[in-house]
């Protein structure tokens, strides 16, 4: 989803979360729900002002809940302190350390076979034609196979495949009966989204105005023209099972789109070997490595050999550090499939403290649909055996813990 944030959850449909877990890319959407909730009304006038405009430029402070406009970029998602932007449509300058990088779905899903098929079941009705929809998606997809074991072939609509792409009218599929799934809000807002593996579902806002090239606004129009291999190929990381990553220039980066990063980084590879292994892509990768190619042709040889050249190490990127559970924990039996709301407490509020949530003593710094929802002092969770463990609340001011709390919950099946 990009750019913007995770949708929260309801209740669920069934019993295994895998197949309605989506993540969808929202554009300057994020931006006016923002404003709304800072001052309702003003705000959202605002907001619809701006959102005739060209895009704004992301401005974060070192609050992790604290969003601010700049007429540069549109609204941002959580950075580190210190992250700055510059005009126009190129790539931002961050000026702080990266904290997380890639992250993966809670259950880690993922595909159990690499050679995936997909078909196309319907096209865009603004500017692309078929052969033009059919080229952008194939690219996408190219961007991907280019640097992992994965092979995409397209096969007739009345086929079965892995995956499965349409463009729709705001009202699809099962959006208005599931709460894990949104309808699209019509131009300029959410773009397009896309469900975890085994689903295979990546769906495309049908009335945006697709393009391939770069993502701008037609004056003449009056509309914005948006990139789809861009959009696609961030859609298609989170089929293969990547949620968002908080590297600046990766293109999982919730605001990639408008910011201008068009090629995979180190970031999604490393969130490939992480969830799939790190797997060299042709058979004579150890005999290219004998011969010295790890050294004299590295960049070939880590987009086709990470494994015999040893690439596949990660980056020690700082992150945040995890929190041990206060003594006295509360335990919770949930019967399965209930959403359950933890409340970090009212009486913290005036206090003027900041929220952290963490699960198992893991920070959680986003919304993973179909399993958590997170908002500034409550946590909702759907009970599976995914979202059984201990989910604390820290609230702090500066470097002062002012209050905590913590749940154990256990799933009753």
């Amino acid at each position: 989803m990009l750019p913007g944030s995770l949708p929260a959850v309801g209740q669920p449909l069934g019993t295994d979360p895998a197949g309605l877990v989506s993540c969808c890319h929202s554009g300057r959407k994020a931006w006016m729900e923002t404003a709304e909730r800072q001052a309702p009304w003003p705000g959202l006038a605002l907001c619809l002002f701006l959102c005739s405009l060209p895009p704004l430029v992301p401005v974060r402070g070192d609050d992790p809940h604290e969003y601010s406009l700049s007429l540069k970029g549109d609204i941002a998602a959580p950075y580190p302190a210190g992250v700055f932007a510059t005009p126009g449509p190129g790539p931002l300058p961050l000026q702080a350390p990266r904290r997380r990088r890639y992250t993966l779905t809670p259950a880690r899903l993922r595909w159990d076979h690499f050679n995936l098929t997909y078909r196309i079941l319907s096209f865009p009705r603004n500017l692309l034609s078929p052969s033009e929809t059919r080229r952008g998606l194939a690219t996408a997809f190219r961007m991907w196979s280019d640097v992992s074991p994965f092979s995409f072939r397209e096969v007739a609509p009345e086929q079965p495949s892995d995956l499965r792409i349409g463009f729709y009218p705001v009202n699809h599929t099962d959006c208005l009966v599931s709460a894990l799934h949104h309808c699209f809000d019509g131009p300029t807002g959410e773009l397009a989204h896309a469900f975890f593996p085994p689903h295979g579902g990546i769906h495309f806002d049908d009335s945006e105005y697709w393009i391939l090239g770069p993502t701008r606004y037609s004056w003449k129009k009056g509309v914005w023209l948006t990139d789809l291999v861009h959009v696609a190929a961030h859609e298609i990381g989170h089929a293969l099972g990547l949620m968002h990553s908080q590297h600046g220039r990766a293109l999982m980066h919730l605001n990639a789109t408008l910011r201008g990063w068009k090629t995979l980084s180190q970031d999604e590879l490393w969130g490939l070997h992480r969830l799939y292994g790190c797997l060299d892509r042709l058979f004579v990768c150890a005999s290219w490595a004998r011969r010295g190619f790890c050294d004299t042709r590295r960049r070939l040889m880590k987009r086709l050999c990470p494994s015999s050249c040893d690439f596949c190490y990660e980056f020690p990127f700082p992150t945040v550090a995890a929190t041990a559970p206060p003594p006295r924990t509360k335990t919770r039996l949930v019967p399965e499939g209930r959403n359950v709301t933890f409340r970090c407490g009212q009486k913290i509020l005036h206090k003027k403290g900041k929220v952290y949530w963490y699960k198992d003593q893991e920070p959680l710094e986003f919304s993973y649909p179909g399993y958590l929802a997170l908002g500034e002092a409550h946590l909702s969770i759907i009970a599976n055996a995914i979202n059984e463990g201990t989910y604390t609340c820290v609230v702090r001011r500066r470097q002062r813990v002012l209050s905590t709390y913590s749940w154990r919950v256990r799933v009753r099946g």
